[in-house]
């Protein structure tokens, strides 16, 4: 982890580790975000559409399955507790 100063003009500097690692170019754009007393950077999207494109589908990789299926999975308990309760749907 990082330690920056703030200049007196306000000015950060990112270190070079971080703008490696981010694929961070001159020119980018940075967003600020603040919640809950946390600052955090998000490099701008320059195409939102096609670099979003299939994102879900990519962190469902690994031993979880994708995150489609796990909602499925859900959706069909909460039928189940459903019809459980009040009968099947018409």
């Amino acid at each position: 982890m990082a330690t920056v100063t703030v200049s007196q003009k306000g000015w950060v500097v990112i270190p070079a580790e971080i703008r490696r690692s981010h694929n961070l170019k001159p020119g980018d754009r940075i967003r600020f975000v603040e919640y809950g007393g946390i600052i955090s950077l998000i490099k701008e999207m320059k195409n939102p559409v096609e670099e979003s494109f299939g994102i879900l589908k990519r962190m469902g990789k690994g031993k979880r399955g994708s995150l489609t299926r796990a909602l499925e999975r859900e959706h069909a308990e909460e039928r189940r507790r459903d019809n459980a309760s009040y009968g099947p749907r018409r």
